[in-house]
């Protein structure tokens, strides 16, 4: 009925901190269940919040108030709302707005690259034979799409995004909010929700891993792991908005005289200032690659600038036409297959959409820790995919799609000054290291995500980087569990894809004339055929 409800704190980058919680009384009564408890948020100075739960059979209340210590600025305080996306995306609603009005709506079947409502009081949908109404008070909410970001919910949140961010809570008022939720069946059939589609007699897609200019000096040292990996491509990353590339594009080329099989991608993060020359600028980019020496099999363009988020209210950044950048890419690069799109996830890309019209594909990356980073939370951004890989679709309208990289830590933080340091390792948000990604679990999530793309028509798909905290090998050389997954999917392309399916814990796929079947949970399970599977075990058959 309802995926989340919570108390939450974001710091100006958008991390969200961590509460230290104490004092939990737990009292059962003739009614239901009360639970209170007291949380600390740490910051640059503090919050402390105390929170109040009462449970019933018909419903649930929850009462949260806040005080402030310090100078502490935030992008964001309060309670925030997840509704599930599976039988709800492209469902009807009713939403009740602060003025009175009440409004007819769906929820959105392709992704909303804005709030698809706003000036929430409340929101009333149907799950499965229950009517659920959700009431928000303490501030103006509204809803943001999350799939966006590969998460499994609509969010409805408080202090709309039109207003200054990050601001400045006042120590003299505290924030105090409520939510409160009520259930009860009805009768009658629940109506059709959105069904997302795949394409017809499906293969699955080229592998691609993402290497830096570091990366690639070092794996042309030592090519054997590379080789044993055996990718189709290899995504180049170079970012001419920092200096000159010439280092960097040689390093690539010293590794293609080495793995020269590989097809070579550029991730080219190009500068692009106001008022530039557009043509001298992508002149002299074509003529450092053809100075390197490096055969480029096709060229990705991002403005330096679109590696930055523009959430809704907000001003976009000076940056000339996209249709002008990619016209003056084509003239410097006119042999080569020409991409555009995001450099960092798919709101960036739904929200700028490039004129497809002149692009051969479009791309976009995905991180499953953008708004949380517990298992739970991490695997159910799997249900998440198929979705945005319809609206992908439909934005591509035609023009190849290419998915990746698609990695537990962040490389960038679009939403930020900075992706999230990690040293301890933790479950962390936005972090630039998962711990997760050392074990089975990077593995049987890459799978899951290989099962949920392989019907949808990609053409290529890039799963992790080669070195590093997204990397397949480790900093000693070795090749962590993830670096099997990949190694036997790679080896998959261009076969016809079957029945797939993620349902149970359990993800399958039919692939060629292969079985393959991995345990998306912590605990042994039943396999349709062999033995239990182990936590977050795989395997081929």
């Amino acid at each position: 009925m309802i995926r989340d409800v919570a108390f939450l704190v974001r710091d100006r980058d958008w991390g969200t901190v961590s509460p230290q919680s104490e004092g939990v009384r737990i009292q059962r009564t003739a009614e239901g269940l009360h639970v209170s408890w007291r949380s600390r948020y740490d910051m640059d100075g503090q919050i402390t919040a105390g929170i109040a739960l009462d449970l019933t059979a018909e419903g649930m209340d929850l009462t949260a108030t806040a005080h402030s210590r310090g100078e502490v600025w935030t992008n964001r305080t309060g309670i925030t709302v997840l509704h599930p996306i599976i039988g709800v995306a492209g469902a009807p609603v009713v939403v009740d707005h602060t003025d009175g009005r009440r409004t007819m709506g769906r929820f959105p079947d392709l992704i909303d690259p804005w709030q698809p409502f706003k000036d929430i009081a409340a929101l009333t949908h149907r799950a499965g034979p229950w009517n659920v109404t959700c009431r928000m008070s303490g501030d103006v909410f509204e809803m943001e799409d999350q799939r966006q970001w590969g998460d499994a919910s609509f969010k409805t949140y408080n202090r709309p995004l039109a207003l200054p961010w990050p601001y400045r809570l006042s120590e003299a008022e505290p924030v105090v909010q409520s939510v409160s939720i009520r259930w009860h069946r009805q009768s009658g059939e629940q109506p059709a929700a959105a069904k997302m589609q795949g394409v017809s007699n499906p293969r699955f897609p080229q592998t691609a891993l993402l290497v830096t200019a570091a990366q690639a000096r070092r794996a042309a040292s030592v090519p054997t792991m590379l080789q044993r990996i055996a990718p189709q491509r290899l995504l180049c990353h170079v970012d001419a908005g920092t200096g000159p590339i010439d280092d960097d594009l040689c390093a690539y080329a010293a590794l293609q005289a080495v793995c020269p099989e590989i097809a070579y991608d550029l991730e080219l993060i190009a500068a692009c200032p106001p008022g530039s020359d557009l043509t001298r600028e992508f002149a002299a980019y074509a003529a450092a690659v053809k100075r390197s020496g490096l055969r480029a099999s096709s060229v990705m363009v991002v403005p330096q600038v679109d590696r930055s988020s523009v959430p809704p209210g907000s001003d976009w950044p000076d940056c000339p036409a996209l249709s002008d950048i990619y016209a003056a890419a084509r003239q410097a690069f006119p042999c080569l297959p020409l991409g555009g799109g995001s450099a960092t996830f798919f709101p960036e890309l739904n929200r700028k959409r490039p004129p497809v019209g002149q692009l051969d594909f479009i791309a976009h990356g995905l991180c499953p820790i953008v708004h949380a980073a517990d298992d739970v939370a991490v695997m159910e951004t799997l249900q998440a995919v198929p979705q945005i890989l319809t609206s992908g679709t439909a934005i591509a309208a035609g023009a190849a799609y290419r998915l990746g990289p698609s990695t537990l830590a962040m490389r960038h933080n679009p939403y930020g000054a900075r992706t999230m340091s990690n040293p301890d390792r933790l479950r962390l948000c936005m972090a630039d290291d998962d711990p997760r990604q050392d074990g089975a679990f990077a593995a049987a999530w890459t799978y899951g995500l290989a099962v949920t793309i392989a019907q949808a028509g990609l053409e290529v798909w890039t799963p992790a980087e080669l070195y590093g905290p997204r990397g397949l090998i480790d900093d000693t050389d070795s090749p962590r569990p993830v670096a099997d997954v990949v190694t036997a999917l790679a080896a998959w392309e261009g076969q016809l894809v079957g029945h797939t399916r993620i349902a149970d814990g359990l993800a399958v796929m039919e692939i060629g004339e292969a079985h393959l079947i991995a345990n998306l949970s912590p605990d042994p399970a039943p396999a349709p055929q062999g033995d239990a599977l182990p936590g977050y075990g795989w395997r081929f058959q």
